[in-house]
Formats: structure tokens, sequence, C-alpha cells
């Protein structure tokens, strides 16, 4: 499997025959409608809106993680339909993009297979009580992404319980703001899940945070649009 950071929480995973994407915040939405001090820090690389996914996942409805503004861009032009994966208040807002996409209530401890490949949708302790994270599983490696979360027992719990002998490339937010953990709280979430490897998020876009401070010995850093080949 292959993926790559597109900043913020958002992700592409692509294996030669799937390309899954998710939560991508490729505008400037939350400086103009929210804040004015999160501008980004890091240009959008307009190559990624030529990307075909067959799956879009969005983990929560917040403005940097379900953008109208970027998901106009792959759910209101020409070509094959998307299953899109999405926690409830997510799912309602979504649904509104319209057109021939499969949109699909995917709250925790629901399941959806496609492609070869299996979602599993977890808990996730956030602002947005509908919040969900996503595991998704090949076949021989397990990607979990978190997506916006607090350390939280029961979200550890509900990990675990699908991945006794922990996850192989955990994604975890590092900003230790809105309600996510910080670089501390993620290290020792990760621990306590038998992450094999751990790759944060949530850093450079909007702050100076360095993603150094997530102390993991089987830290991953990704540098922002290089695709990188997880093994």
């Amino acid at each position: 499997m292959n993926v790559t950071w597109i900043t913020q929480g958002g992700l592409v995973f692509e294996n030669g025959k799937m390309t899954v994407m998710v939560d991508p915040y490729l505008s400037d939405s939350v400086a103009r409608e929210i804040d004015p001090r999160k501008t980004r820090r890091i240009p959008v690389d307009e190559s990624i809106f030529d990307l075909r996914p067959n799956v879009i996942i969005i983990t929560h409805e917040h403005l940097d993680h379900l953008d109208p503004e970027t998901l106009r861009k792959f759910l209101c032009r020409e070509g094959d339909p998307i299953t899109v994966l999405a926690p409830y208040n997510t799912y309602l807002k979504l649904r509104e993009f319209g057109g021939d996409h499969n949109y699909v209530l995917l709250s925790p401890h629901s399941v959806w297979s496609e492609g070869g490949l299996t979602f599993y949708a977890v808990s996730a302790e956030h602002s947005d009580r509908c919040a969900a994270g996503y595991i998704i599983d090949d076949g021989q490696r397990t990607y979990y992404v978190s997506g916006d979360t607090l350390y939280n027992y029961d979200v550890i719990d509900d990990v675990i319980e699908l991945c006794e002998d922990g996850v192989d490339y955990v994604f975890v937010p590092i900003n230790g703001v809105g309600n996510n953990m910080n670089a501390r709280d993620a290290a020792d979430f990760v621990s306590e899940i038998g992450a094999k490897c751990a790759i944060p998020l949530h850093f450079g876009l909007f702050d100076d945070i360095d993603p150094k401070e997530f102390d993991f010995e089987n830290a991953l850093i990704l540098k922002p649009y290089v695709k990188r080949k997880l093994n």
C-alpha cells in the first residue's frame, strides 16, 4: 500500500487497484470562514485534483475535514460514482452533493467491504459527537486513521477488539488543540493499541508544531504530497 499525506488530516491510500481518500482539505476555507489566522502555510498541490478516488472517507463534519470547496472537485464532476463513507452528521451533509455516488452511513461498529478492502468504523472522542475513526484492512495489513480524537479508553478498546495483534500503521493527530491529542498523549495512545508504526498528522498547516515532538520509537514522519510505500 502507498500513502500520501495531503496535509492536515488528509491522506490518500493507493494499492494499484483502489484509491482511497481521507479528509481532503485542499483550500483556504478555514481562514476565510472561521479564523483568518488559520491561513494555509503549505500550498495546495493541484495535481491531487487529478486523482479519481474509488472511496472517500470523511471522519467528521469540521471544515478542515469536510470541506465543500475541496469535495466539489471530486463529487461534482463527470466520472464513475464514488463510495463515500461517513458517520451520521457528516453523512447527512455529504448527501447534499447528490450525484450517482454511493453515500454510506458508516458509524462506529459498522463495516463496509469494497475492492478487496474492508473498512471498519471505530469510535472517536471529539467535539463532533458523531466523529469516527476508520481501520482499512487490505488482507495483509491494517491502517488505522483515528481522525480527530482525544486519548480515550473506549476508543482504545474498540481498536484492540478489532486488531488483537496490534495495528500495523496508525495515523494520529498531535496538535493538542480542538479536542485532539497532543504529541505526548498520541505517543501513549499508539503504544496502548500496539501500533507497529505510527504516523503523526495535524501539524504544519496552521502552526509551528515540530513532528519530532511525537516521541514514539517507530514513528514515521511523512512529507506533504510525497507518496510513500508502506511495507
